[in-house]
C-alpha cells in the first residue's frame, strides 16, 4: 500500500512543475504565516531556524504567506515599524532615517519569487503584542495611505520591501482597540479597488465568537477571507467531537448572513506543531478528518490556516500534508514499518491483579487556574496553566511563553488533575499603547537576567 510520506512526495515532486495563479474562491487553499521564527524561539536548535521567505515557496503546498508582523503603528518619525524575528528588524538591521522602521529590501527578490510562482504575500499587522490602534477616523484613513504607499501599490522613499508589491494586508489585532479599524479598511479598499493589481484583506480572529477584537471590524466592512485561530481556545480543534465547543458553524452563519462580503471564505487555523500553541494541535490524521467533515458540510470553508512555516517545515512537512489533504482528500493509511516477525510466545496464566485503592487526589491542583493566554498581560505571582503544568509568573510578563527562553515564568510542577482539560477563559486582551513599541516595563527589564532577545517573540499563541 502506498504510504501517506509517499504521497506528500508524489505531490511534492508534481506541484514543483505547476504555476497556478492563486484563486480566493477555491476550498482547498493553504495560508502559512512566515516571520516570527517560532520553531526558533520555542527550540535551541539554531540551525533549523526560520529560512529565508523563497525557501518556503518551492511547491504548491502554501498558497498565501502572511508577513509577520508590523508590530506598531506609529513609531519614530511617524511611521510603523516591523519585526520579522532572525529575518529582519529594527534591532539588527538598518533603518530609515529618523525612524523606527527597518529596511529590509533584501527581500524583494524573496517576495517577488513567491509570487511568481502564483503565491500571494501579503502583511499582516498586530500580532500577540502588537501596538495596534487609532484615535480618530482620520488618523486610521491616513494610515492606510501609508501602508499603501510603502508596502503596496502606492510610492515612497521609505519602502521596507524595495520594489516588492505586496498582495493585500492581514488583521491580527490581539491588544489594544480596534476603534476606527472599519475607517482603515474602507480606505484600504479605495486604494485597492482603484487598482489593476488584485489584492486581498484577510483577518485571524480568535475562534470564541463575537472576536472580543477584531468582531466589529470584520461586521461593518467586507473581507476576502478570514483564518479563524481554532486553536488556544475552549473552541480549539481539540473540541471538534464537541458540538457545544467546535464552533466552525456559527462563523459559516456569520460569513452567509452578516459579512459584507457573501463570498468571504472562512479558514481552519491550526498550529502547525505542538510546539507553535499552547492547545489545539492535532496530528494530521486528526486534521484530515476535520477538513473532510467541515469542508462538506459548510460552503464557506476556504481552507486552513497555519501557525507557522518554520513549525510546519520541522515537523516532517505539515503544510505538505495538510496541502495533499485539501487536494487529494483522504490520504491512504500509512504503510506499517517493517518489523521482525515476533516467536510465539509460551502459554502463561493470567497474571490476577492485585487490588488497589484509588489514588488520593494530587497535590498542586490547578482547578481554577486559567489557561495561558498570549494576549494578557501578567503581573508577579498570577498563576496560569500550561501545557499540563502550573505556572507563577516571576514579574511583568506580556506574551513571553510558560517554559520559554525569556523566563518569565517559574514552574511550580505537573497538575494532571486539568492535564488535558481546556479551561474556557474570556479572551479580551489587556490594552497596549498606541504609540509606544515597550513590550515590559523597564523596572521588569532590569529584574530579568539573561532575558535578552536575540529574535522577536511575537507568538501566535
Amino acid at each position: 500500500m502506498t504510504s501517506f510520506l509517499s504521497l506528500v512526495g508524489l505531490f511534492l515532486a508534481y506541484s514543483a512543475t505547476q504555476v497556478v495563479a492563486f484563486d480566493n474562491t477555491r476550498n482547498d487553499n493553504l495560508a502559512v504565516y512566515w516571520g516570527q521564527d517560532s520553531y526558533g524561539a520555542t527550540h535551541n536548535d539554531p540551525a533549523n531556524n526560520q529560512m529565508t521567505l523563497s525557501a518556503y515557496c518551492q511547491d504548491d503546498s502554501i498558497d498565501a504567506f502572511p508577513i509577520a508582523f508590523l508590530n506598531v503603528f506609529f513609531g519614530a518619525g511617524g511611521l510603523p515599524s516591523i519585526d520579522l524575528a532572525n529575518t529582519c528588524s529594527s534591532s539588527s538591521d538598518p533603518v530609515f532615517d529618523g525612524t523606527q522602521l527597518a529596511n529590509c529590501q533584501f527581500l524583494a527578490t524573496d517576495i517577488q519569487t513567491c509570487q511568481s510562482k502564483g503565491k500571494i504575500v501579503t502583511l499582516s499587522l498586530g500580532g500577540a503584542t502588537g501596538a495596534a490602534g487609532f484615535t480618530s477616523d482620520s488618523q486610521a484613513q491616513s494610515f492606510a495611505d501609508t501602508l499603501w504607499n510603502l508596502f503596496l501599490g502606492g510610492s515612497s522613499s521609505t519602502r521596507p520591501f524595495g520594489n516588492a508589491v505586496l498582495d493585500g494586508i492581514d488583521l491580527d489585532i490581539e491588544g489594544g482597540s480596534t476603534d476606527y479599524f472599519p475607517a482603515f479598511v474602507t480606505q484600504l479598499r479605495s486604494h485597492m479597488n482603484g487598482a489593476s493589481k488584485q489584492y486581498y484583506i484577510t483577518a485571524a480572529p480568535q475562534c470564541p465568537f463575537p472576536d472580543a477584537e477584531l468582531g466589529s471590524v470584520i461586521n461593518a466592512v467586507g473581507f476576502d477571507a478570514i483564518y479563524v485561530q481554532f486553536y488556544n481556545n475552549f473552541c480549539g480543534l481539540q473540541a471538534f467531537s464537541n458540538p457545544n465547543d467546535w464552533n466552525f458553524g456559527t462563523w459559516d452563519n456569520w460569513a452567509k448572513t452578516t459579512s459584507p462580503n457573501p463570498n468571504v471564505k472562512i479558514y481552519i487555523g491550526a498550529p502547525a506543531s505542538s510546539t507553535a500553541a499552547g492547545s489545539g494541535y492535532v496530528p494530521i490524521s486528526t486534521l484530515t478528518t476535520v477538513i473532510q467533515q467541515t469542508r462538506a458540510q459548510f460552503s464557506s470553508f476556504g481552507g486552513v490556516m497555519l501557525w507557522d512555516a518554520s513549525q510546519a517545515f520541522e515537523n516532517d512537512r505539515f503544510d505538505a500534508a495538510v496541502k495533499a489533504v485539501l487536494t487529494n482528500g483522504a490520504p491512504p493509511a500509512p504503510a506499517p514499518s517493517p518489523t521482525t516477525v515476533p516467536s510465539t510466545p509460551s502459554p502463561t496464566s493470567a497474571p490476577t491483579p492485585t487490588p488497589t485503592s484509588t489514588p488520593p487526589p494530587p497535590s498542586g491542583s490547578c482547578a481554577g487556574v486559567n489557561a495561558w493566554v498570549s494576549n494578557v498581560a501578567y503581573e508577579g505571582g498570577d498563576e496560569v496553566v500550561y501545557n499540563g503544568q502550573l505556572w507563577t509568573a516571576k514579574w511583568w510578563s506580556y506574551g513571553d511563553t510558560p517554559g520559554g527562553v525569556a523566563g518569565d515564568w517559574q514552574s511550580d510542577g505537573a497538575c494532571p488533575a486539568v492535564l488535558n482539560q481546556i479551561v474556557p477563559v474570556h479572551y479580551e486582551s489587556k490594552s497596549v499603547p498606541l504609540e509606544v513599541p515597550v513590550k515590559t516595563p523597564a523596572a521588569a527589564l532590569a529584574a530579568k537576567e539573561n532575558a535578552s532577545h536575540n529574535r522577536s517573540r511575537f507568538f501566535k499563541l
